[in-house]
């Protein structure tokens, strides 16, 4: 009798899991890194997001080639405007909004990411559009208000994400006691982090989600929701084992959100089963199986955007898309992002991908936090110190994907 073929482990106590997370996060932060160059004024969003997707495209086709496993976007390139709290991704059939141009001096939230056999890394960052020339000046102002609220308010957050006891050093009646302390609540997770904004005159950005992540999966049964708005609520702890999408979000206005008048042009299909009528919904829901799954797509990376734009009425009426609407600030005040993808393991929290390290030197402010309780989060480690040999970072990931190449 022939075996049964033995079920894969999907979990990161496969090692092949965090690999390919974290080859997917390493081309995710190199085109990061590449769309932010292109973030200057008088650019054209719709050309930035065009030309980050062949980035993506490129990038993806370098690694784990002859495999037969599927990889591609875990999010598409969006790049969001001043007050715009949702990633935007215009469309070229839409003169308007093709022609919507980047201001100088606005905050210019990028995100996008890539996916390796289901596994996607999903990385965000906030610039602030300057012409080439002046790229290194210093950040100042307001801007610099807004931005240091939102790198220091992540930084707590991710801490705060630390299971109880994980990292705790002492005396063995010390670490017992850490152990048995409860994760703060989303509740208290949110006041902390209001201390931080509130500092900086700045809010919470309403509603801001942070997802567990599974293998297709950007939005799993755990979620931890900041300032949440009417009718949200977060449900679930972090725990070792698991992979998140941390989202941080902060305005220079009230926080509140409104939807905004551009189309919604992100969608995501779901499990969900519907006899489509239509021709074009039909073949706009074979594409994307076939090219995206379950991730997140715009209607410009599919064949015919005029056939997308609509096909998609029923497939969101039949509930076979989730579309993602465009909401910006109720105030129109500037708004920053930042999301990371991080793991859960026994050392702690490893960073898969994520932003730039924001280079504080640069970025002056005449406020500071003093408060205590936030200074003591900020001074903890992320990760047990595990010393040279597990802290070759993401060069490993690298190599064994060019092993799997050669293969």
């Amino acid at each position: 009798m022939a075996e049964e073929p033995k079920e894969i482990d999907y979990t990161l106590n496969n090692p092949d899991t965090l690999t390919k997370y974290k080859t997917a996060a390493q081309i995710s932060e190199k085109v990061l890194a590449a769309v932010s160059e292109l973030c200057v004024p008088g650019a054209k969003i719709a050309s930035i997001c065009e030309q980050g997707d062949k980035l993506i495209e490129e990038e993806v086709g370098k690694v784990y080639r002859g495999k037969k496993i599927q990889k591609g976007f875990a999010h598409p390139t969006t790049v969001s405007p001043s007050s715009f709290v949702t990633p935007y991704t215009p469309l070229t059939s839409d003169e308007a909004e093709a022609n919507v141009e980047i201001q100088d001096g606005e905050p210019i939230k990028i995100q996008l990411g890539a996916q390796i056999d289901g596994f996607g890394s999903i990385v965000c960052d906030t610039v602030v559009a300057r012409p080439k020339e002046n790229a290194g000046d210093e950040i100042t102002g307001r801007e610099a208000d807004l931005i240091l609220a939102t790198y220091y308010a992540n930084e707590v957050l991710l801490r705060l994400m630390v299971p109880p006891g994980l990292l705790a050093s002492g005396s063995d009646e010390e670490k017992a006691k850490a152990a048995a302390a409860k994760p703060p609540t989303q509740s208290q997770i949110t006041s902390l982090l209001e201390k931080i904004t509130k500092t900086y005159g700045c809010t919470l950005v309403e509603s801001t989600t942070s997802w567990l992540f599974e293998r297709y999966e950007i939005e799993g049964k755990k979620k931890i929701v900041l300032a949440p708005g009417e009718g949200a609520k977060g449900d679930g702890v972090p725990e070792v084992g698991e992979v998140w999408g941390v989202e941080m979000g902060v305005s220079l206005g009230s926080g509140k959100v409104k939807t905004m008048s551009q189309r919604a042009t992100l969608h995501r299909r779901t499990t969900q089963t519907y006899g489509l009528k239509r021709p074009t919904s039909r073949k706009i829901l074979s594409e994307v199986q076939k090219k995206f799954n379950t991730f997140p797509f715009s209607l410009r990376q599919l064949e015919d955007e005029r056939d997308a734009k609509s096909g998609v009425v029923e497939c969101v009426r039949g509930n076979v898309f989730r579309q993602y609407e465009v909401v910006g600030d109720k105030d129109n005040s500037p708004v920053a992002r930042l999301w990371t993808t991080i793991a859960l393991t026994k050392n702690g929290i490893t960073k898969i991908g994520a932003p730039p390290a924001l280079d504080l030197d640069k970025v002056k402010s005449d406020k500071k936090i003093e408060d205590e309780e936030i200074i003591k989060i900020l001074e903890r480690p992320l990760a047990r110190n595990t010393g040279n040999k597990k802290n070759k970072k993401k060069k490993t990931a690298a190599k064994k994907a060019d092993k799997a190449d050669e293969e």
